[in-house]
Parts: structure tokens; C-alpha cells; sequence
């Protein structure tokens, strides 16, 4: 089984949203382990105005979430998605092994940046020392 991190940004339904934010945020982490995944970082994104009207929808909340699943479990997530009746559009990106633990830790709020190792050599250059 390929273990993969994706990322998904949803646009929710603002109104089921302002109504029940707990429940609805909660309910991604759910359909993730029905999935049979792991959510790693699920985080609001925004809240705006939609570019154009969606199922009569015209404002939009955005939730972004980082989690681990089987490859094999993406047309079931996908499926579920669409019948989840929260979840008004989504987009689901295979995150690069190499980027996903940067992008976790940024989804969950660990904005430090770590400092390059730098070997420092001492040398002599005519005449002063130069660390």
C-alpha cells in the first residue's frame, strides 16, 4: 500500500458553516478516516466571496487540510467528498514527499524556519582572521 500525504483545499457551504463550524470541520477529519486515513493539519483558510455563484452559492469558506492516505482510497475520497452536502467544491493534490513535513508544520501554525547548518573555517586572509 503507498501511503501518500495529499493535500485538499474545499470550499464548504458558508451557511452550514456559520450555523455549525465544529461540526462541520470535525467532519472532514471524519470522512479522512473513513477513508482509512490520518489527518495530519486541518485548518480554516479564508472566508470570501466566490468568483462566480456555485450551486447558488455566492460566498465561500475555505478549509485546508494536509492528510496521509492510501493511494488506492482516492476515488472513494473523491466520492465521498461530493456527497458530503458541507463540502460545496474541492481540489486534492499529491503533496511532495520532500515539501510534506514543511507544509504540515506551516498548515499547523510552526512558522519558525530552520537555520542552515554552516560550517565555519577559520582562515587567514593578509593578514586578519576571517570567521
Amino acid at each position: 500500500m503507498a501511503q501518500n500525504v495529499y493535500e485538499t483545499l474545499f470550499i464548504l457551504d458558508s451557511n452550514k458553516y456559520a450555523r455549525d463550524p465544529g461540526g462541520v470541520s470535525s467532519g472532514i477529519g471524519e470522512l479522512v478516516l473513513k477513508c482509512g486515513g490520518e489527518v495530519l493539519a486541518s485548518r480554516l483558510f479564508n472566508e470570501q466571496k466566490l468568483a462566480y455563484p456555485i450551486n447558488g452559492q455566492r460566498k465561500g469558506t475555505y478549509w485546508l487540510a494536509y492528510f496521509r492516505l492510501d493511494s488506492k482510497q482516492l476515488p472513494v475520497w473523491n466520492r465521498q467528498c461530493q456527497l458530503n452536502e458541507a463540502i460545496v467544491r474541492q481540489l486534492t493534490l499529491k503533496v511532495d514527499p520532500r515539501l510534506a513535513d514543511v507544509l504540515v508544520q506551516h498548515a499547523l501554525g510552526n512558522t519558525t524556519l530552520r537555520k542552515p547548518t554552516v560550517e565555519v573555517s577559520t582562515e587567514e586572509v593578509e593578514g586578519e582572521v576571517v570567521e
